[in-house]
């Protein structure tokens, strides 16, 4: 499964990071790093033809987008050990604290627990047919006799009945292909913090499946530095990111906004516990804050000072190498993969 990226640049020193991350596997966690050149912004719909090109499938976040995605999907393997219907639960509770930035208490809580319980009630038995959807938890918190839970309902209408119930339909698209892109470009301010979690969930949906059947998954995330913009995305991000490394899933995370992640307690946590870096060009400021969190001396940071597309710094484990990696340009696959207008 993949989300990848949008910069030729970076999906070579991606896959590099591949061919040199396998003596360090157990690990299983990576960070892309690097600064755009001026009239290069990336832009996540770049990555469709690409995708569409390899035989993956493309699910669009959008609101008035007609991939589905269901937050209730539930399999045997989700938790792999633990109540899948806990973990399930704490995954809506997070929904719900975002939509209600996060002034939620213990009360509507136990609520919120009790009805998801009693929509996955029949489905768990076989785990056959269509899981619960966000409509039907609506439909059960309306059922419940405290006030509170009609509160509740109520700040589920909008995405459950209203105009942004992208997120309360059953999953139409292709979840069992090999390579799976969620582009959430066009989500709004209103669905981009729970629309993130959702993606965040199915992906480690997917992850638990596939460690069962004996198979490893890639999971790439680019513009990472959107999730720590939000306590609860961060949050949940951070707990994803253990569990895809518990599971067997290699995790990569790519940004070009180091200063702003780097104001995150979380995202410093996550930078500094991955053993394969891979830098590209920095802006000033933020090379003198890589610096001082990776020990980078004068000299290594040459490297990642006005440097040309494909060139940076490898940090594996202890170690900081300097790398030149050039796509040729006369390539099928560079034609798909370069986001220069004049290139494509």
């Amino acid at each position: 499964m993949f989300t990848p990226t949008a910069n030729e640049s970076i999906l070579r020193a991606a896959r590099k990071s591949d061919e040199m991350l396998e003596p360090y596997e157990w690990k299983r966690s990576r960070t892309v790093l690097r600064r755009e050149r001026a009239g290069n912004r990336p832009d996540l719909a770049d990555y469709e033809p690409l995708i569409k090109a390899m035989g993956g499938e493309v699910v669009r976040f959008a609101p008035d987008s007609k991939n589905y995605i269901n937050p209730l999907d539930l399999s045997k393997e989700y938790g792999e050990g633990d109540n899948p219907i806990s973990l399930k639960s704490s995954f809506v509770m997070s929904l719900y604290e975002n939509l209600n930035s996060g002034k939620v208490d213990g009360t509507a809580n136990s609520i919120v627990d009790r009805c998801v319980k009693n929509v996955y009630q029949e489905y768990v038995k076989t785990y056959e047919g269509e899981p619960p959807t966000l409509r039907d938890l609506r439909l059960e918190l309306l059922r419940q006799e405290e006030p509170l839970a009609k509160q509740i309902a109520l700040s589920l209408e909008l995405f459950t009945e209203g105009s942004l119930n992208v997120f309360s339909h059953q999953t139409n698209v292709d979840m069992d292909n090999r390579i799976i892109c969620y582009d959430t470009l066009d989500l709004g301010k209103q669905l981009k913090s729970i629309g993130m979690l959702i993606m965040l969930d199915s992906i480690l949906n997917r992850v638990m499946e596939n460690r069962k059947k004996g198979k490893r998954t890639w999971v790439y995330i680019d513009e990472i530095y959107l999730f720590f913009a939000n306590e609860y995305s961060a949050s949940f991000l951070s707990e994803s990111w253990k569990r895809f490394r518990k599971y067997g899933a290699l995790a990569t995370g790519i940004t070009q906004n180091v200063s702003d992640c780097l104001q995150s307690p979380t995202a410093r946590t996550m930078f500094s516990n991955s053993e394969f870096l891979v830098l590209l060009n920095q802006a000033s400021t933020d090379r003198m804050d890589l610096a001082s969190l990776f020990h980078i001396s004068d000299t290594q940071m040459g490297y990642i000072q006005d440097t040309a597309a494909g060139r940076g710094l490898l940090k594996v484990r202890n170690s900081l190498v300097p790398f030149v990696n050039e796509f040729p340009k006369d390539t099928a696959l560079y034609g798909f993969m370069t986001t220069k207008p004049e290139e494509r």
